[in-house]
């Protein structure tokens, strides 16, 4: 066995906090990671002791261990593992580990929180149309509830599935803590180290641990898309919103946007895109990655059987500002209606095809960076939208 100094150095070296104590309850030894959980007084380890439940104690006494939730003054979730042993003629030691999961308790209930509110906001869509409809003038928007909750369940699906793999990962790295803490608990933790190898490679662990920031960062991404949708929905409504404005790639923008709604697209169409030189631009990302989507969208439903849809962007730096053209081989726009296009409700589409409301809310977001969209058309060739956006926005005579 190795020397209790040496069992001292390593306990020092853990992220979680370990205290032993006698069996009657006298504690022994604490790390660094235990002392910092209590003020610094003159019987800290007393103090630390007292952080757990007696009944703790006791269940670990019975049972050999005991497992359990406390939350410290300051908001902190610890969860607790309490292990008891005891050789034949001595009162035993107990061995208690303190595990900080305030974050990953955090991360869950904002997940479970704003799934909550995803729910009701389709819950609310949903009694919005029955309202919408009972208006003659408003009937187009009978189809805002669909068209807008298949927008926002594709986010939504990811999302769940991301839960399910978190719940998948979680499984694995309890079972490896698991394990961790029986090697701790064997005469020669060092004898383990081929079957805690093992379980590792079998689960995983090394793409689990690079995959979960990803898994979450999807997830927001998810969300805040669908927060964007319903506020762009709100701001047809003329609801000021202080939304937060950043310097953004817009290439980005526009591959994320095909890569969501490609299945749209792939059966019938050849996509080119032509990328300039683009400076980062002082932006609402979202909202832009929204008007592409839209128009994209337009492009592709326009072309019947099997076409073309070319991605353009360049800069005009006199104008001090970039554009992007999107250019699709369709059945274009009629003369007579294309003054008509970015009127609310408006659509020259089948009934349960279009609500009229997205290129209404794209030409709202472009006017609102303080840019322009304009549409040039010609029947049975196709269509092409050209959007001009400043390099940087100017100060707002609004404030």
């Amino acid at each position: 066995m190795p020397a209790f100094s040496t069992i001292q150095a390593l306990g020092q070296l853990m992220e979680n906090g370990v205290l032993m104590c006698r069996g009657d309850g006298r504690p022994l030894h604490a790390n660094e990671a235990a002392l910092a959980l209590v003020p610094r007084q003159y019987d800290v380890l007393q103090a630390l002791l007292d952080l757990i439940p007696v009944d703790g104690l006791q269940a670990a006494r019975n049972d050999g261990r005991w497992n359990g939730m406390i939350t410290l003054d300051d908001g902190r979730i610890l969860r607790l593992s309490a292990y008891f042993h005891a050789d034949a003629g001595d009162a035993g030691y107990f061995l208690i580990m303190f595990h900080d999961v305030s974050d990953a308790h955090v991360r869950q209930q904002e997940l479970q929180r704003r799934h909550a509110q995803l729910r009701q906001t389709l819950i609310r869509l949903a009694g919005t149309q029955e309202q919408l409809v009972q208006s003659e003038k408003m009937a187009s928007i009978g189809q805002l509830a669909a068209g807008v909750a298949h927008e926002i369940n594709n986010p939504i699906g990811y999302v769940h599935s991301n839960l399910g793999s978190l719940q998948e990962y979680l499984h694995s790295l309890f079972a490896l803590i698991e394990m961790y803490e029986r090697a701790l608990r064997a005469a020669d933790p060092k004898q383990m180290l081929p079957e805690i190898d093992e379980m590792r490679a079998r689960y995983d662990i090394d793409f689990i641990t690079g995959d979960l920031p990803q898994l979450m960062a999807e997830s927001r991404e998810g969300i805040e898309r669908v927060t964007q949708i319903v506020r762009s929905l709100k701001d047809f409504s003329h609801t000021d919103r202080d939304d937060a404005w950043k310097r953004a790639d817009l290439h980005h923008g526009l591959d994320s946007t095909i890569n969501i709604i490609w299945n749209e697209l792939k059966y019938k169409v050849a996509l080119e895109k032509h990328y300039g030189k683009l400076p980062m631009i002082e932006c609402m990302p979202s909202e832009l990655n929204q008007v592409f989507m839209n128009i994209l969208l337009n492009a592709g439903q326009s072309i019947q059987e099997r076409g073309t849809i070319e991605v353009r962007t360049g800069t005009d730096v006199e104008a001090d500002e970039v554009w992007v053209e999107i250019e699709d081989s369709g059945s274009g726009i009629p003369e007579d209606i294309l003054q008509n296009i970015f009127d609310p409700f408006f659509t020259t589409k089948a009934v349960g095809s279009g609500t009229g409301l997205g290129l209404s809310i794209s030409y709202g977001i472009i006017k609102k960076h303080q840019g322009r969209i304009d549409v040039t058309s010609v029947p049975g060739q196709g269509s092409c939208f050209r959007i001009s956006l400043p390099i940087k926005q100017l100060p707002r005579e609004d404030g």
